[in-house]
């Protein structure tokens, strides 16, 4: 049977993965809130246009 706790104890993060980790943190991503606003911002320029 697997010991878990002694498993845990012997588990050391890839590198790979923290490397990955940095990367991503690092870009400047877009996700849906900043989608939403910019959508919001543009509908808001349009409507005082009109």
């Amino acid at each position: 049977m697997i010991n878990f706790e002694e498993e845990l104890k012997k588990f050391h993060p890839s590198l790979e993965v923290e490397e990955i980790e940095d990367t991503i943190y690092k870009q400047n991503l877009t996700d849906l809130t900043d989608l939403l606003i910019k959508t919001m911002k543009e509908n808001e320029t349009e409507t005082e246009e009109v």
